[in-house]
C-alpha cells in the first residue's frame, strides 16, 4: 500500500514549486498578459489554446477542456500516481519527504503485454552493451567501432551495444526469463518463419543502437551491418511501444538542451546525431528513418522557438531538407538549414574535418530557409540562359511574396535585383500583383470556408444564460468563502441546474467549512473527480470583475431561478392541457392562474 504524504507536505510542495517551471519542461510557454501560452501536450493543435496561470498556479487547455494543477498534469502527462508527482514535484523544489520510494504506488497499470515488451527491450539493451563493451564476442564490433570515430564515452552515453551471431541466442534469453513467445514477436525482437512456424531472432551480429522514448524507456533497436550485410540498417518494426512517425531519436537526452537553447538540430539520422554530439552539439535529434511527420513537428514546436536542418548534401537530402523546412515554416518556427560540401552526411564531415570545422562552418554558419531556397531553385538551370533565368526569378518572386516580414521581402527583392541587375521598382511592382492574386484567391478561400463553419462555431459558443450565470457565481465563489456562504444562503435550500456546477459548490462549501481558504490549485486536489477538476480549472481562468456587487449577484441569482421557474411552467402547461382533455375546466383554470404567476415572477 502507498505511503500517505501528509497535507501539511503537499501545501508545502505546492507554495514550492511554480506551475510554469513545471509545465515548461513540457511545454514551450509564451507570456501574454498575466498567464503563459502554448501548444497544448494533451492533443494535436497547431494554434495555442493550452493556459496557465502563474497566479492561480493552475492550468487550462481551452481546445480540449484539460485542465487542473501542478499535480494533475504530471499525473494525466506522465501517468504518475498521486504520490509519484508529489516526490516529482518535491525533488524539483528541494523538499524532502521522509518516504520510502519503494512503497509508493507504481503508475497507472498498463496491460501486461505492453509492459513485458518493455521490460524485454530494456533487459537487451542492457545485455547487448554488456556483449559490446565487456565481451571477447564483442570485441570485433567495439574495434569496428572505435576505428569509425566514435569514442567510449559516446558508446556509454548511447548505450550502444551488440547482437551475437546466433539464430536464437535472443529466443532462448528471453523464454527462459518466463517472456511469452507470442509477446516477444509482437515486440519485434523476434520472427516467426512461415515454412516450418518456428522462431529466430532478428538481430543478428550486428552494432546495436537502442531507441527511446520520450521518458528514456527503451522501445525498440536499429541494428547495423559490420560488413556488407543487407540491409545496412535492420530497424524494430513498428509496434505497440513503437511508432516511428511519432518518435525523435535522442530526444530523452537532447531535450534539456533544446530548452536551454530554445533551439534543435535535426538530423536524417542516428549515426548523425552521435557525431554532432562529439562536436558538442548536444540538441540534435532524428527522425527514425522516416520523413519529418506532423507528430514529429508537433512534439519539436511545443519544446522549442528554432529549428536548424542538417540533412545529408546529396540530392535525396536536399529534397528532405526543402520538405522539412516548408513544414517547420508553416508552423511558423523559425528554421535555418546547415550546408555541407557535395555527397557529405555530417557523420562523413566530422570524420574528414573534424569536430570543431564542423561546429563552426556548419551549423553556426547555417543559412536561412530562404536563402537555401534561392540555392534549391537554381539546381538544374542555367542561370546565363534567358529562359531559365526568367523562370527562377519567377519562382523566388513566388517565395518572396509568402514572406510576412516587410524587412525581409525588400531584403531579398534586392538580393535579386543586384544578382541580375534588374530594376528594384520592377520587381516590386511583379510581386505586388502576385501578391494581390494570392491574397485575393486566399480572400475568397477564406469566405468559402467562413461560411461553412459560422454555424458550428456559432453552436458551440452560445450558452444559456442561466449556464453562464452559474458559472461565473462559482468563479466568485472560488475567490471569496464570504461570497461562497451568501449564493449557499440565497439558495435556500434549492439547486443549481448543472449537476456538475452543483457538486463543485459542494465540495467547495465542504472545503471552506474544513477550514481552508481560497486557493485553486489546493481545491482541485481537494476534489475527488477527474472531470471536475477541469470544469473548475476552465471557470477559474474566466474574467470576472474583482468585486461582485450586489446587483451582479442578484441577476446572476435570477437567471439560477428563472430556469427553474421556466421548467415549472411548462410542466403547468401540460397538466394545463390533461385537465382540459379530461374536462375538469376548473383545475385547468386553477393552472392557468399559476402560469400567468410564475411568468410575472420571470
Amino acid at each position: 500500500m502507498a505511503e500517505r504524504i501528509a497535507e501539511e507536505k503537499v501545501n508545502e510542495i505546492r507554495q514550492a514549486v511554480d506551475i510554469v517551471d513545471v509545465i515548461s519542461d513540457y511545454v514551450q510557454l509564451k507570456k501574454q498578459g498575466r498567464n503563459y501560452f502554448g501548444l497544448c501536450p494533451f492533443h494535436g493543435e497547431s494554434t495555442p489554446s493550452f493556459s496557465v496561470s502563474p497566479d492561480k498556479q493552475i492550468f487550462h487547455c481551452f481546445g480540449c477542456g484539460a485542465g487542473g494543477n501542478a499535480f494533475s498534469f504530471l499525473m494525466d502527462l506522465e501517468g504518475y500516481s498521486f504520490q509519484e508527482a508529489a516526490m516529482k514535484l518535491a525533488d524539483k523544489g528541494n523538499i524532502k519527504l521522509d518516504i520510502d520510494a519503494s512503497s509508493v504506488s507504481v503508475r497507472k497499470s498498463v496491460p501486461p503485454d505492453i509492459e513485458q515488451m518493455l521490460e524485454a527491450h530494456e533487459l537487451l539493451r542492457k545485455f547487448y552493451h554488456h556483449l559490446l563493451v565487456n565481451t571477447k564476442d564483442g570485441q570485433h564490433a567495439l574495434e569496428y567501432l572505435l576505428g569509425r570515430g566514435f569514442t567510449m564515452e559516446s558508446i556509454e552515453k548511447f548505450q550502444i551495444g551488440y547482437s551475437l551471431n546466433s539464430w536464437d541466442f535472443v529466443l532462448n534469453f528471453l523464454t527462459k526469463r518466463k517472456f511469452p513467445l507470442p509477446v516477444i514477436e509482437k515486440a519485434g525482437l523476434i520472427i516467426k518463419r512461415e515454412k516450418d512456424g518456428k522462431y529466430f531472432d532478428r538481430f543478428r551480429d550486428r552494432i546495436m543502437f537502442p531507441i527511446f522514448d520520450r521518458g528514456g524507456q527503451t522501445i525498440a533497436f536499429s541494428g547495423r551491418s559490420l560488413g556488407a550485410d543487407e540491409p545496412k540498417y535492420l530497424n524494430s518494426p513498428e509496434t505497440a511501444i513503437f511508432n516511428k512517425s511519432k518518435i525523435l531519436y535522442n530526444f530523452h537526452l537532447a531535450r534539456p538542451q533544446m530548452k536551454k537553447l530554445q533551439q534543435a538540430t535535426l538530423f536524417e539520422g542516428f549515426a548523425d546525431v552521435i557525431a554532432a554530439d562529439r562536436a558538442s552539439v548536444e540538441n540534435g535529434v532524428a527522425t527514425m528513418g522516416t520523413s519529418l511527420t506532423e507528430d514529429h513537428v508537433s512534439v519539436l514546436k511545443r519544446n522549442v522557438q528554432s529549428i536548424t536542418i542538417c540533412y545529408d548534401s546529396d540530392h535525396a537530402g536536399i529534397e528532405a531538407a526543402w520538405r522539412a523546412g516548408n513544414m517547420l515554416s508553416e508552423a511558423e518556427m523559425h528554421v535555418r538549414i546547415a550546408l555541407m560540401p557535395d555527397g557529405m552526411d555530417p557523420d562523413d564531415y566530422i570524420g574528414q574535418f573534424g569536430e570543431e570545422k564542423f561546429r563552426k562552418e556548419v551549423i553556426d554558419a547555417s543559412v536561412t530557409l530562404m536563402t537555401f531556397k534561392l540555392q534549391y531553385y537554381k539546381r538544374g538551370k542555367r542561370l546565363h540562359d534567358e529562359g531559365d533565368r526568367l523562370r527562377y526569378i519567377e519562382e523566388v518572386l513566388a517565395e518572396i511574396s509568402k514572406l510576412d516580414n516587410a524587412v525581409e521581402r525588400d531584403h531579398y527583392l534586392r538580393h535579386l535585383a543586384n544578382e541580375f541587375t534588374l530594376s528594384l521598382e520592377a520587381l516590386k511592382e511583379q510581386l505586388k500583383q502576385k501578391s494581390f492574386a494570392e491574397k485575393r484567391n486566399t480572400s475568397r478561400e477564406n469566405k468559402v470556408a467562413k461560411i461553412q463553419l459560422q454555424p458550428i462555431t456559432k453552436a458551440n459558443q452560445l450558452k444559456p444564460a442561466y449556464y453562464t450565470a452559474e458559472r461565473r457565481l462559482i468563479a466568485h465563489m472560488l475567490r471569496n468563502s464570504d461570497i461562497a456562504f451568501k449564493v449557499q444562503e440565497r439558495l435556500q435550500g434549492n439547486a443549481f441546474n448543472i449537476d456538475e456546477h452543483q457538486a463543485i459548490i459542494t465540495y467547495l462549501l465542504g472545503y471552506y467549512e474544513n477550514g481552508h481558504s481560497p486557493d485553486p490549485s489546493a481545491f482541485i486536489d481537494f476534489i475527488q473527480d477527474e472531470k471536475l477538476k477541469r470544469v473548475v480549472a476552465n471557470i477559474e481562468m474566466m474574467l470576472i470583475n474583482e468585486e461582485l456587487s450586489e446587483q451582479e449577484l442578484m441577476d446572476y441569482m435570477k437567471q439560477v431561478f428563472n430556469y427553474q421557474k421556466m421548467l415549472k411552467i411548462k410542466e403547468k402547461m401540460i397538466e394545463e392541457k390533461e385537465a382540459e382533455r379530461q374536462g375538469d375546466f376548473v383545475k385547468a383554470a386553477q393552472i392557468a392562474m399559476e402560469i400567468i404567476q410564475l411568468r410575472k415572477s420571470l
